[in-house]
């Protein structure tokens, strides 16, 4: 961490608003760095599926180990694996892709109470973000599909991100696959009725969007099959 980062979290900690104020400009330089070593790094790993999920789960939790099996199955395909680079879904996904020797990605973000990145990503593909719109930028960009397992709030915001810059048509489309449908059939229920039926705030064809799965070879599945029509390339 540098001086000025250092100087910058000790003005938030002690409400000198004047200082941050002063220091605004100074983080532009900081983002621009996470910017391009995102860029450099993720452009070279090739064809990737982003894995989101809840950095919760525990080892024996079904979800985990379906992540797990998701993280094989993509490397047996040749996909890479990129994730959130924490504990959890993300640790499985990240596990599953090592025991398929494939690409392993972890994009890690520091938080306040210090999230640390699995020892199942690539020594080489571990990267570590400051600021999470950085950080979701190069999950979109470089994968070629979403699978979205149980998560929380940081699991749904990835989701919803993807599918408002598709929608928008902001990015090309690619697949979005919700794993467990026990799981979302709640909140699908809700955009169906309520988004879409009751409010028209979304149109019939933005639930064509997403797919719901129960197995982690339907997940991939979905995956393969739209890429027998598209062609692998970068999103935007």
């Amino acid at each position: 961490m540098s001086k000025e980062e250092k100087k910058i979290r000790r003005a938030f900690k002690e409400k000198n608003w004047n200082a941050i104020k002063t220091a605004d400009s100074w983080q532009i330089f900081k983002i621009m760095s996470e910017f391009v070593e995102g860029f450099e790094s993720m452009s070279k790993i090739g064809p990737c599926v982003s894995v989101f999920g809840s950095a919760r789960t525990e080892v024996d939790n079904k979800y985990y180990k379906s992540a797990e099996e998701i993280g094989y199955l993509l490397t047996q395909k040749g996909y890479g694996v990129i994730t959130g680079g924490g504990p959890g879904i993300m640790e499985a996904a990240n596990k599953g892709a090592q025991r398929g020797k494939g690409k392993s990605v972890g994009l890690n973000i520091e938080l306040p109470f210090e999230q640390s990145h699995n020892k199942f990503i690539d020594n080489d593909k571990l990267l570590n973000f400051d600021y999470f719109f950085v950080r979701k930028v190069m999950f979109i960009k470089y994968a070629q599909g979403f699978i979205v397992l149980p998560g929380g709030v940081g699991t749904l915001d990835e989701l919803f991100e993807a599918i408002t810059l598709i929608q928008t048509g902001k990015i090309g489309r690619f697949p979005i696959v919700l794993f467990g449908s026990s799981y979302w059939q709640g909140i699908i229920d809700w955009i169906k009725l309520i988004m879409l039926e009751a409010e028209r705030n979304i149109s019939d064809e933005d639930l064509d969007l997403f797919n719901i799965v129960d197995t982690p070879s339907e997940a991939v599945e979905i995956i393969e099959t739209f890429y027998k029509t598209y062609t692998l390339k970068p999103n935007f």
